[in-house]
């Protein structure tokens, strides 16, 4: 089941498109309410796609898409609330995007969440199950869900954005590392799916991770206004950086790890 926000009708769309480099394209992107998700939706209906976001809260997600229709000028966003966590819902959503729009040209992956500890003693175990189903499981049922629609697509992305802890964890984050680099893993092995697709020529569609060290946005700033955030990618970057990835051939980013900060 699901509760749709609309922007725009897809007539409207077709009026409306311009002629960014992702005009024609679209674009779902999960986890759309919070402050990159509301970034993203932006960025990506400025360059010319018609963006399609989710949320677990419906308002929020309302929010969102109203922001990002009336900053784009009557751009087509919509909004559909889904529980990623139920497998058949997400394939639903993939195939109402599909049925409605004509194709799908994107999914990215914006669902996020935290849970730490002082020390590595003190982990809670509660805190992995907590971030499995936030981090992995909803990768793994919006990649199922979207990977043929995808390949369909002469422009295919799946974007994921990961955290460099997951390449370097430290003794408080081990659930939430460990949560993460299953997801680029499980996002890895989409990227070979694409690349097996493609056979001699190359993938057409590409899955690629985005590795950011933490986020940050103007809200964070007006709370903590001495605060450095040394190292941090505001979210207007992250959607900048998503937007790029559909302007590299699908080789170049196919089953790579994209650094928006610093290797560890």
């Amino acid at each position: 089941m699901s509760d749709r926000q609309t922007g725009n009708t897809a007539q409207e769309a077709k009026n409306m498109a311009g002629n960014g480099a992702l005009s024609g394209a679209v674009i779902a992107v999960a986890g759309a309410g919070g402050p990159a998700g509301r970034a993203a939706l932006l960025r990506l209906a400025e360059a010319g796609a018609t963006v399609i976001g989710s949320d677990n809260d419906p308002e929020r997600l309302a929010e969102a898409v109203d922001a990002a229709s009336y900053a784009t000028g009557g751009a087509t966003v919509t909004g559909d609330t889904v529980d990623l966590l139920d497998l058949q819902a997400t394939r639903d959503w993939a195939n109402r995007i599909e049925k409605d729009f004509g194709r799908v040209d994107g999914l990215v992956h914006l669902v996020g969440g935290w849970r730490g500890s002082e020390t590595f003693t003190r982990t809670s175990l509660d805190d992995w199950d907590f971030l499995e189903m936030l981090l992995v499981r909803t990768v793994q049922h919006t990649s199922l869900a979207f990977h043929e629609a995808l390949q369909r697509s002469d422009r295919g992305r799946y974007v994921l954005i990961s955290a460099a802890g997951a390449s370097k964890p430290t003794a408080g984050n081990a659930a939430y590392a460990s949560a993460k680099a299953a997801a680029e893993a499980w996002t890895l092995a989409m990227a070979d799916y694409f690349r097996k697709a493609g056979g001699p020529e190359g993938p057409t569609s590409a899955a690629a991770i985005l590795v950011v060290k933490a986020l940050v946005h103007d809200a964070m700033r007006a709370e903590r206004p001495n605060a450095k955030f040394a190292g941090f990618t505001d979210v207007k970057d992250l959607a900048e950086a998503i937007t790029g990835v559909w302007e590299k051939p699908a080789a170049e980013v196919n089953g790579n790890r994209l650094w928006l900060t610093e290797k560890p």
